[in-house]
């Protein structure tokens, strides 16, 4: 029986390159949404790739026809063209909500941002919430799958343990349990058929900021030396950022700061394991190939 044809939206990204490859070792007829089909490097049989743009709704005409699901991973971490947050992980995300609709979509599937109900108060947040909200109002089957973030996100703590030492905010307790871009995507299309509306997920070990610090450091062949700087040193410097720069600037690095003053830990999912990916980071390049990690 021929398996269901699935959109992605965002395919070209970190997770999104993940999730097309995740569909096609199963068999899923899949098309991808890009602006520069050039940039695509798959190539598969069951592969449509159609370009089009998320943030304009005309470019988005008929790119749902005969898809029963759609999963997108559209959003902006490094703010760029002069989009926003809400331009791009609210409204372009809506536009491709609403060509949904129109065609007939069964289920929409939507990555977000664990605890992002906790903080709105962040430009990022906000977007990606106001979003699910519309989701959730718009009468699709859907689901909204909350990872706890990703091993690429923790490369700053491998560009510091490569200089000698790693700095924290207070006493460096806090726990997170980061998951591989391969395990969610398997995750992600796990949910397809599942039914579930909402997921929180994380990679398959908690860590605790120190352990993540010492692991880092390990991988860099460094002593462990963590330094723990006091918190009002990251509060003085959100409201600084706050007030001095714009959102371009602060947005990235106000989410990083505020995560990292909570807990950001989620169901346990996956085999890939964080060490692992510290020490592929920090092979020699000629040691293996280019990573899609």
């Amino acid at each position: 029986m021929a398996k269901d044809k699935i959109l992605v939206a965002g395919a070209t990204g970190y997770l999104g390159k993940y999730i097309t490859r995740q569909l096609l070792s199963e068999g899923f007829k899949t098309k991808i949404i890009v602006r520069n089909p050039d940039k695509v490097e798959i190539d598969d049989d069951n592969l449509i790739i159609e370009k089009a743009e998320v943030t304009r709704p005309d470019t988005l005409k008929g790119v749902c026809k005969d898809v029963r699901v759609v999963i997108s991973t559209v959003g902006i971490t490094r703010q760029k063209d002069g989009l926003t947050y809400m331009d791009v992980d609210y409204k372009a995300n809506a536009n491709l909500i609403d060509e949904a609709k129109k065609s007939g979509v069964k289920r929409f599937i939507y990555v977000s941002v664990l605890n992002g109900e906790k903080l709105k108060h962040l430009k990022i947040c906000e977007a990606k919430e106001k979003l699910g909200d519309y989701l959730k109002s718009s009468g699709l089957d859907y689901c909204i799958v909350r990872p706890s973030g990703f091993f690429s996100d923790m490369g700053d703590f491998l560009k510091m343990a490569k200089s000698g030492r790693v700095y924290l905010f207070g006493d460096g307790k806090f726990k997170i349990n980061p998951i591989h871009g391969e395990d969610l995507a398997k995750a992600i299309v796990e949910t397809i058929h599942n039914g579930k509306k909402e997921i929180d997920i994380g990679g398959c070990r908690v860590f605790s900021h120190n352990e993540i610090a010492e692991l880092a450091l390990k991988a860099c062949s460094k002593p462990v030396k963590i330094v723990h700087l006091p918190d009002w040193i990251r509060r003085f410097t959100l409201r600084f950022l706050r007030t001095f720069t714009n959102s371009k600037s602060y947005g990235p690095l106000e989410f990083f700061m505020t995560a990292m003053a909570m807990d950001m830990q989620a169901a346990p999912y996956g085999t890939h394991k964080l060490e692992d990916y510290f020490e592929n980071r920090t092979k020699p390049q000629t040691q293996h190939p280019k990573p899609n990690t």
